[in-house]
């Protein structure tokens, strides 16, 4: 049954965003159609994925204007409806995780709660360069839903209309599925299904493995149902065709599958959105899945005119709140809008650390809306020493089957790399190196890289750093890196950043 939203533009709202009570707190403020910020709690907290929001953030939020309107990312009380049927019974009888209740202690009281899966569609087609989309958003859950397809479009009024033309429902949910893989090969469920998805690379693609995890998980090989053993038993389970012998080359290659089996149930769910929508070639993408790089750059090469915002877990749910209540196309120039380091970008000094081999970290300007570096809160290496890779793995206390990105000036990305996009400007797709003899930091095992394309207009002043160590160098490209330890958010302000310089001892410029 097709549900429809129609959003009525009003240019003069000041509206704030947000998300919380969930991995990822954050809050935007918007203007008319500008950004004037969006930000991460667990930057203030020190608290990695941290589910509070707190008057830090706040405070800062404040410097960039006030509010007239407030909106929640999801829809409580039918979130409460999940978690009864779940059998949360802690959660369900809280009535301090009830957004009104819970924001008393900031002042506010939310004017407006929409749908979960509707906030990360709104921050996709909102940010979306497209009049008219496809929206697929998959993510671990909702309040009941964890896949959604929509199409919206945006008519001559400026009124858009988002229509839901499927979803799939809890317990049915891809997202769980990798996070529960994730913690029965040991890692931190919600946090480190990105190592997984590097894992996967190590691993060796076995196919008897494969059907066996499709036959015990999926309901069937071929369709998007799913069993109910899909988010169930993971933790007990021990594949009969390769029982777990604690090996390192057991999880790589259980990572492959699970890998595998993700990026074909995606693949599935959009050529079913093809079918729903022919006469459609633009797609939008959201929900904690999007953030599956390796899987986007499969999906890019079938579906070319793809966009996915930067931050498009719950975290840029904070942002699609906003934009849904104002009904229109925000002006989306970058992801620089949040805690601003006051200063001149530091050049020159950083270019010189660079050309004596050092690491060297940057914090400079605006923070990043997303989980990735930028350029300014970035750690940076010569992607040409072979023992760069180790020594930053030292530094950032990390497994060594870990790969590190490169950013790389645009107008160099097509001739060293095979490119799934024209541009990747925020990190979300991998690519093969053409010459990983050359660039062995930032390739992975399987020579893939996840590519960084910097620009003029994406960052000036990162852009001319990476062009200047190219005049000196002939390399037109750098390792950028977060710059955090595992386990600790991105470093924010001026202060974590002399803190990050005592600690470990790499000269940070900003």
């Amino acid at each position: 049954m097709k549900t429809k939203y129609v959003t009525f533009p009003t240019h003069e709202r000041k509206i704030l965003g947000l998300n919380g009570l969930n991995h990822d707190a954050t809050a935007s403020l918007i203007h008319g159609t500008e950004i004037k910020f969006a930000g991460h709690n667990e930057r203030y907290s020190d608290i990695k994925f941290d589910e509070n929001l707190d008057s830090r953030l706040f405070n800062d939020l404040k410097r960039y204007g006030d509010w007239d309107t407030s909106v929640w990312f999801e829809d409580s009380l039918l979130k409460k409806t999940r978690q009864l049927y779940a059998g949360q019974y802690g959660e369900f009888f809280q009535l301090k995780n009830l957004p009104n209740y819970y924001l008393k202690q900031f002042g506010i009281r939310p004017d407006y709660q929409i749908s979960h899966h509707l906030s990360h569609a709104s921050a996709a087609y909102f940010t979306s360069p497209y009049d008219n989309a496809i929206s697929v958003n998959i993510d671990a859950i909702g309040e009941w839903e964890c896949a959604t397809i929509w199409y919206i479009e945006t008519d001559s009024q400026k009124r858009t209309t988002f229509t839901k033309l499927w979803s799939d429902r809890y317990p049915n949910s891809l997202g769980l599925w990798y996070s529960a893989m994730t913690q029965r090969l040991g890692l931190k469920p919600q946090e480190d299904e990105y190592i997984l998805m590097g894992m996967a690379g190590w691993g060796e693609p076995i196919e008897e493995l494969v059907k066996e995890m499709e036959e015990y998980f999926f309901a069937n090989t071929s369709g998007l149902k799913m069993n109910h053993n899909l988010h169930r038993g993971c933790q007990d389970w021990n594949p009969k065709c390769y029982p777990d012998d604690g090996s390192d080359k057991w999880k790589f290659d259980i990572a492959n599958a699970t890998q595998h089996i993700c990026e074909n149930r995606i693949m599935d769910i959009f050529q079913h959105a093809s079918t729903l929508v022919p006469h459609c070639n633009n797609y939008v993408y959201g929900g904690g899945v999007a953030l599956n790089c390796v899987a986007n750059s499969k999906i890019a090469r079938q579906f070319p005119n793809l966009w996915i915002i930067p931050n498009p877990g719950d975290g840029g749910s904070s942002l699609g709140s906003a934009a849904f209540v104002l009904g229109e196309h925000l002006d989306w120039n970058n992801t620089f809008l949040g805690y601003d380091i006051k200063g001149d970008y530091p050049i020159e000094q950083t270019l010189q650390t660079l050309l004596k081999g050092d690491l060297v970290g940057v914090a400079s300007g605006r923070a990043e809306f997303g989980p990735r570096a930028l350029g300014n809160r970035s750690l940076l290496a010569d992607p040409r020493g072979n023992d760069i890779k180790d020594t930053m793995n030292k530094i950032k206390k990390r497994q060594e089957f870990r790969p590190f990105a490169p950013a790389v000036l645009e107008e160099h990305a097509h001739k060293i790399f095979d490119m799934p996009v024209r541009k990747s400007q925020y990190m979300q797709f991998v690519a093969d190196c053409k010459r990983p003899d050359l660039y062995p930091a930032i390739c992975h095992v399987d020579n893939t890289s996840r590519v960084q394309t910097v620009s003029k207009e994406d960052n000036p002043n990162f852009y001319n750093l990476i062009n200047e160590f190219y005049k000196k160098t002939g390399c037109p490209m750098l390792l950028n890196t977060s710059l955090n330890i595992k386990g600790m958010p991105i470093v924010n302000t001026h202060n974590d950043a002399v803190e990050f310089e005592k600690k470990y001892g790499e000269k940070v410029y900003g």
